[in-house]
């Protein structure tokens, strides 16, 4: 049984799922296998809006800023630990929104910035189910070519119908230069800066992670799912917010989120940071000629 209540430890793991099913050859998740995957629910007047989000701890979902159009918390449901995208779990716990941080200066999808943190109503209870994902510190880079998962309940061909359970996508990472030229070459006119870009996309996931397994088998989020034009539309990749540009502003609104380092291990507050930063900084100091 995977639905017993894990103990007090779990507060400080991230990316490291306890359910490991998989379904080999497929596009659907198995249940508690992404369990940071936040469903986003917004609803005004007759009209719901979908998106996805990850739990980042156990009071903080981050998402895409367009995914929040009202920038009033009444009106958006959060789910944790959700698979079914109309149907309740078992394993489900659900939220309210109590406030929201929008990454300053942010405007549309199109220009960049689009970061929110969103604050719970009350924090989750960490289960096999429902776990929050690494954040990557600043020093952490994700190559080009690197096969790295999306996730959502979206459609993974173009204008289909929106999945009824979760989906996963294995996709390659593409380098902001060639992402750029793309753009440009297939007539959109968009310079891609401080972004991220694959070849595939789940189409309607917007504000769902995008995540990499580093070393010692630690899940770690790369992106947030933007803007593109299209699924898998040829020649025009997805793009993604790239985290590492966001970690320190995370991190100055949610301390408790954990970063992961180039050295595999969990930098949980600033003290850690600035000591890296600070060792790196004299280092680099003996080694400029005096």
């Amino acid at each position: 049984m995977h639905n017993v209540i894990r103990t007090d430890r779990l507060k400080h793991l991230c990316g490291q799922p306890i359910v490991q099913n998989r379904i080999v050859g497929g596009t659907t998740a198995s249940e508690g296998q992404w369990p940071w995957q936040v469903l986003v629910e917004y609803i005004t007047g007759d009209v719901m809006y979908l998106c996805g989000g990850s739990l980042i701890a156990d009071s903080w979902v981050l998402s895409a800023g367009h995914c929040f159009p009202s920038h009033v918390a009444s009106g958006y449901t959060l789910y944790m630990g959700r698979f079914y995208l109309y149907q309740s779990s078992k394993f489900q716990q659900t939220r309210s929104v109590s406030k929201f941080f929008v990454y300053p200066g942010y405007q549309s999808a199109e220009q960049g910035k689009d970061v929110t943190l969103v604050q719970l109503s009350s924090p989750v209870t960490f289960t096999d189910y429902i776990l929050p994902i690494c954040l990557p510190s600043p020093n952490v880079s994700f190559s080009e070519g690197l096969m790295c998962w999306v996730t959502g309940w979206g459609t993974t061909t173009e204008n289909g119908n929106v999945s009824q359970t979760l989906q996963e996508v294995e996709v390659p990472i593409v380098s902001r230069t060639t992402c750029s030229s793309m753009y440009v070459t297939g007539g959109v006119g968009l310079i891609i800066i401080l972004s991220l870009c694959l070849f595939f996309s789940i189409q309607g996931d917007s504000g769902g992670p995008l995540v990499c397994k580093m070393s010692n088998n630690t899940w770690v989020q790369a992106g947030i799912v933007s803007f593109g034009p299209g699924c898998a539309r040829p020649g025009l990749p997805g793009v993604y917010v790239q985290v590492t540009d966001y970690s320190r502003w995370i991190q100055s609104k949610v301390p408790q989120v954990q970063l992961y380092s180039k050295t595999g291990r969990n930098v949980t507050n600033w003290v850690d940071g600035w000591i890296l930063l600070c060792l790196s900084v004299v280092f680099l100091q003996l080694l400029l000629p005096q």
